[in-house]
């Protein structure tokens, strides 16, 4: 299922109209047009890539998935792959959805690789600007790259939250480090994968700027900027939350050792405590006769020692914190 929009003179004149009056309109003056499919195979790309002169590369990269953040130059046209990242607020991990994008001097279409990817809400971005529309297809991209960007921001404002969370709840009087541990290496995971499909965005922006100068007006320059320059800022937030979370996994396993040696105390002070009355039980458990052998008062004797013996023990082993 296709969209359509057209703009003329930066007025929208035309929407959800039959792809196959494109044709029609591309030799018009002052004329913008907005293609999106969703899904489509070569076989749907066949026709518009004639009309707008697409390179048969670029339209295999369109249609086959996992292709990497990139901005190729062709003769006639400019082709963008980006990804949309959303996070899950429950389990954090990652989710992207692929977009393709090729930008002709009066065309700009987009190619979705699964209906995940909102472009109700790029839409929306456009009617809410509808005052820039007279930069042509510029606007229209603005509006893409803007939104794609605003994702990786969003993104990673909630890992940003969630690892403060991890922080907090490690440093507790009382902490179950397996849970933590295992939140820790989703958060890492996804710090990666954002990582992959946000990191290259720099390059794209620069490549809009460089080989799509003629396209990028004085008008929406300075919104290009803007959008580079919340690239540059979300890659840095990144790296810093990349090293955050290796800190985290350091600190995890220092915890981890110093609830280890508490526990190594406990253990080694109980088993002193056990060791004195073995100890006086195994010396008067010997075959020879000693002081208060078969007496009573022997008996008494002993078990007063180990019972003296064991709890000065204790009292010293939990005066030090040991038990």
């Amino acid at each position: 299922m296709a969209r359509t929009r057209l703009y003329r003179n930066g007025v929208l004149e035309a929407r959800d109209f039959n792809p196959a009056e494109i044709s029609d309109h591309l030799a018009e003056p002052g004329v913008t047009l907005w293609l999106d499919m969703c899904e489509p195979d070569e076989s749907d790309l066949a026709t518009i890539s004639e009309e707008l002169g697409l390179h048969r590369l670029a339209v295999e990269d369109a249609v086959h998935e996992h292709q990497r953040p990139k901005l190729d130059h062709y003769e006639s046209h400019l082709f963008l792959a980006a990804y949309l990242a959303t996070i899950d607020p429950t389990t954090m991990r990652l989710s992207t959805s692929e977009i393709s994008v090729f930008i002709t001097p009066t065309a700009l279409v987009t190619v979705r690789k699964d209906p995940h990817f909102d472009i109700d809400k790029v839409v929306a971005r456009w009617d809410t600007n509808a005052d820039l529309a007279k930069s042509g297809v510029a606007f229209l991209l603005h509006g893409v790259l803007d939104f794609i960007v605003d994702s990786h921001i969003d993104a990673v404002q909630v890992l940003d939250e969630r690892i403060e969370q991890v922080e907090e709840a490690l440093f507790a009087e009382q902490v179950d480090l397996q849970p933590l541990q295992r939140e820790s290496y989703r958060l890492r995971r996804s710090l990666m994968a954002l990582r992959k499909v946000a990191g290259p965005m720099r390059e794209v922006l620069e490549g809009v700027l460089r080989h799509g100068s003629h396209l990028v007006d004085r008008t929406m320059r300075p919104y290009f900027g803007d959008v580079q320059d919340h690239v540059l800022k979300t890659a840095g937030r990144i790296e810093a939350l990349r090293d955050l979370a290796a800190t985290l996994r350091e600190t995890e396993l220092t915890v981890q050792s110093n609830q280890l040696n508490v526990i190594m105390k406990k253990v080694t002070s109980w088993a002193a405590i056990i060791a004195v009355p073995t100890l006086i039980t195994g010396f008067y458990g010997q075959n020879i006769t000693y002081p208060g052998i078969n007496t009573e008062w022997g008996f008494w004797v002993s078990t007063l020692v180990i019972v003296v013996a064991s709890v000065g023990l204790w009292w010293s082993f939990r005066r030090r914190g040991w038990l």
